[in-house]
């Protein structure tokens, strides 16, 4: 299965360029080879988390996750002082958030940090955070409603849907793209700043494409909440 997604500058249709850089939380804090294994658990459970990096000053020493410091003979000594076997998952701050949904899926992560090009450590990025960023981008505080079309891979043409919407007085906020492998079909979603989409609609209608659901400003809220749920199942966390 393929997920994939478009962002827009409302009026523009200028690309949103989203990198690690800008999505890493500010309140995770590292750990270091001074704090012990309880106070790892009890900044995990704070924070929602099951990972934890372990830095020395700007240097990434590891991820230490929540079944490591449970294998801990001793917890509440310094993790310095445990010969500990840290994974060393992470993302450089110029690299695109889909690199970051990568690393968190395939690594079955609940963050992962954020390194510069020095391999200096900047900061974690959390899944409640990529949420939070996709939530933003998608356009969610922006009125309107919701468009899902349906269509075959070869049929997919950006600059005619879009020109579709704009002659009919709207702006695309935000366009999503769900293909499968396993078919030729694709769904495209799109989230257009007008509540009343009849006229688009129609327009849809007139150039025979599929229209699989609407939905205006309360039904949208609703589906995207769905849609964020189909989002971290495919996160696998």
């Amino acid at each position: 299965m393929e997920f994939s997604c478009i962002f827009y500058y409302f009026a523009s249709l200028k690309p949103v360029l989203m990198i690690a850089a800008d999505l890493i939380s500010d309140e995770v804090i590292p750990l270091r080879t001074s704090d012990t294994g309880i106070k790892a658990l009890a900044m995990m459970e704070e924070n929602r988390i099951s990972h934890l990096p372990i830095v020395n000053n700007v240097e990434f020493l590891g991820l230490i996750s929540e079944n490591d410091i449970y294998n801990l003979n001793e917890p509440e000594e310094p993790l310095g002082n445990h010969n500990l076997s840290l994974h060393k998952p992470y993302v450089v701050d110029t690299q695109h958030v889909y690199d970051v949904i990568r690393q968190i899926s395939m690594q079955k992560l609940t963050l992962v940090p954020v390194l510069d090009s020095d391999m200096s450590y900047l900061g974690v990025i959390t899944i409640q955070r990529l949420v939070q960023a996709f939530a933003k981008f998608c356009a969610v505080d922006n009125p309107g409603g919701i468009i899902i079309l349906e269509m075959n891979q070869h049929d997919y043409s950006l600059s005619q849907i879009a020109g579709i919407i704009e002659s009919n007085d709207a702006k695309v906020l935000s366009l999503y793209i769900h293909a499968d492998h396993e078919s030729t079909k694709m769904e495209v979603t799109i989230k257009v700043n007008k509540a009343d989409i009849s006229g688009i609609i129609q327009t849809f209608n007139r150039y025979e494409y599929v229209i699989k659901a609407t939905y205006n400003e309360d039904e949208f809220r609703e589906s995207l909440r769905d849609r964020f749920d189909l989002f971290m199942n495919y996160l696998n966390v």
